[in-house]
């Protein structure tokens, strides 16, 4: 039976620990001459443009012996009105797995109900999980455990912070989010997070999420098919960027990170963006081995 990766939620929590324990030992080199996938095709159906989603995706399908096939959907019958259901059946039919990246949830949704193949979430407006993955295993990394590490999220309450949410769920990571009133995360993907006992909170005050934290993380506070939004948003977050002041709160050996592109002087300072305790290319990094091994995974 297919399985597809919509959410963080769509793995259990053993699923994850044997995932971010492959996706070391693909990091190590372990296999590095095996292609588990030779002969596969996987689909790359994306109408939001990127860099770290499409990179990292196709290098990881060509290591694991796959063909990565791009596919703007721009270029499909898509983009004059054939429905994503029709869609869904006829690709099912010539590829093994599509990454969709894409504006609304409900898009993926339809998608997967009429795949009879694996879909992976590469982003929508509401889920970022296979960034959140890489999070994970940085964490993982740099701090040695996942249970209790105190992580704070300052800014837009966005795809990144309710994946983030489901992160402190399925792992343990003690998450406090510092939002703007009126930029929360989905209450929805909070509450049902709280019921499954994920130490979770939400503030308004930068400072005191940044107080003794081990991580502080932040993304961009204009997202794609924000831009009408810009000087609203600005003076909305103005207090949430993470600077010197912010770092000082956390612990001496607090970690900064950042799902990037980051809009450097808005969100995060170029200070703090490129000192010793920022680990954002090491988290960028690591979306290459997670999905590695997540499509390893899923694509039999």
């Amino acid at each position: 039976m297919k399985k597809d990766f919509l959410t963080l939620l769509d793995l259990t929590r053993d699923e994850l620990n044997a995932l971010l324990k492959r996706a070391s030992e693909l990091k190590a080199g372990k296999d590095s001459s095996s292609c588990p996938l030779i002969g596969k095709s996987i689909g790359l159906l994306f109408n939001k443009t990127s860099t770290r989603t499409r990179i990292s995706f196709q290098t990881g399908i060509y290591q694991l012996g796959a063909q990565a096939i791009y596919i703007n959907t721009n270029d499909l019958q898509l983009g004059r009105g054939e429905t994503v259901e029709d869609t869904a059946k006829v690709l099912s039919r010539y590829l093994h797995g599509i990454v969709i990246r894409t504006y609304e949830h409900s898009t993926i949704e339809k998608l997967a109900a009429n795949s009879t193949i694996p879909i992976v979430n590469g982003l929508t407006d509401l889920h970022h999980p296979c960034q959140a993955l890489a999070d994970i295993l940085t964490v993982s990394e740099k701090k040695g455990r996942l249970q209790g590490v105190r992580m704070a999220y300052i800014g837009d309450g966005n795809n990144v912070a309710n994946s983030l949410i489901e992160a402190a769920l399925l792992t343990g990571i003690d998450l406090v989010l510092a939002c703007p009133q009126g930029y929360e995360p989905d209450g929805r993907i909070y509450e049902r997070a709280i019921a499954g006992g994920a130490k979770v909170k939400i503030l308004t005050d930068p400072s005191g999420a940044a107080r003794d934290a081990d991580i502080l993380y932040t993304d961009v506070w204009i997202s794609m098919g924000q831009e009408k939004e810009v000087e609203r948003k600005k003076k909305k977050f103005e207090g949430f960027q993470i600077n010197s002041r912010l770092m000082s709160l956390a612990k001496p050996d607090a970690i900064v990170m950042h799902c990037l592109p980051a809009h450097r002087g808005e969100e995060i300072t170029d200070e703090v963006l490129d000192s010793r305790q920022s680990v954002v290319i090491d988290q960028a990094e690591n979306r290459l081995h997670t999905q590695k091994a997540l499509l390893e995974m899923l694509v039999k």
